[in-house]
């Protein structure tokens, strides 16, 4: 893996030459006021995909040389304002204005959240069809993803050109769930077999223990906050993980208190801290 900052001024580019690219449009918490929301794009050759819109994605976007419209493929990993604030202006420029439709890997169960319980209120009644309010498939070209079934935990696939994205579910909300399955949805991803991305997520060492013995895993992106306790994986908690796992995480949706904490990351033996506005690439 090598790490590449974007230059400053630059366009961010949704092509490349062929390499897999992780470039993280934001790495912050939920209410950061210092960085944009963890949020990224994958990158390989042609074909890119977009890991949740948050609240802050569109003028990150703006200052990135880009438009929402420009973001051809989405995957939303649940749906909290920061991982799905930004989709409503996705929808509304998509049909009012470019006239397309984005594309959205999304399964039947989480689309029915998502548009019943977060987007349908600021989306179903600005236009009418055949006399009726527009749905969720009037916004979006829809494709679902296919269901894994020898997985230790609920596992869909996805692919965009030469993107795989293996989908599992996490442990985020509500605080008391015990384990995934009790859990509100919400998912990680495995990206090419090489990459974790687990987006938001408690302390959860079941999860190392059934995907790292399923996938030979570079780097983990994980969750990770300055204290312990609520819905995200506390950094002492991560502390506990074996040295070879620790090794591989690369922190992210930390707070706005990150200054703090270098040296602590370096102590404990974490890769680092993940960098906005960076590329993460793998040849």
């Amino acid at each position: 893996m090598n790490i590449k900052k974007l230059k400053r001024g630059a366009k961010l580019s949704l092509i490349n030459d062929g390499e897999l690219s992780l470039f993280f449009v934001g790495v912050g918490s939920a209410f950061t006021k210092r960085h944009y929301q963890t949020n990224l794009i994958i990158i390989k050759g042609n074909d890119h995909i977009m890991i949740d819109c948050g609240s802050k994605t569109p003028q990150a976007l703006y200052e990135l040389g880009l438009n929402v419209t420009d973001i051809k493929n989405f995957l939303i990993t649940h749906s909290h304002a920061d991982h799905i604030g930004g989709l409503e202006e996705v929808m509304l420029t998509g049909r009012f204005v470019t006239k397309k439709k984005p594309t959205i890997f999304i399964d039947k169960k989480f689309q029915q959240l998502l548009w019943d319980l977060s987007l349908r209120g600021g989306a179903a009644y600005n236009d009418e069809k055949d006399g009726s309010d527009i749905t969720f498939r009037d916004m979006w070209r829809t494709i679902r993803p296919k269901w894994l079934p020898a997985y230790p935990r609920e596992t869909h696939e996805i692919n965009i050109g030469d993107i795989n994205l293996k989908t599992f579910r996490t442990m985020h909300t509500p605080d008391s769930a015990a384990d995934w399955e009790s859990s509100f949805w919400s998912c990680g991803i495995v990206i090419n077999n090489r990459v974790m991305f687990t987006s938001d997520t408690r302390f959860d060492p079941d999860l190392f223990e059934n995907y790292c013995s399923h996938f030979d895993l570079e780097i983990i992106f994980h969750d990770c906050q300055f204290f312990t306790g609520g819905v995200h994986a506390g950094i002492e908690e991560l502390n506990t993980l074996p040295t070879e796992i620790k090794k591989k995480l690369i922190l992210t949706h930390y707070g706005d208190t990150w200054e703090d904490y270098p040296q602590t990351v370096k102590d404990y033996g974490f890769y680092g801290l993940a960098k906005q506005w960076h590329y993460y690439n793998f040849a």
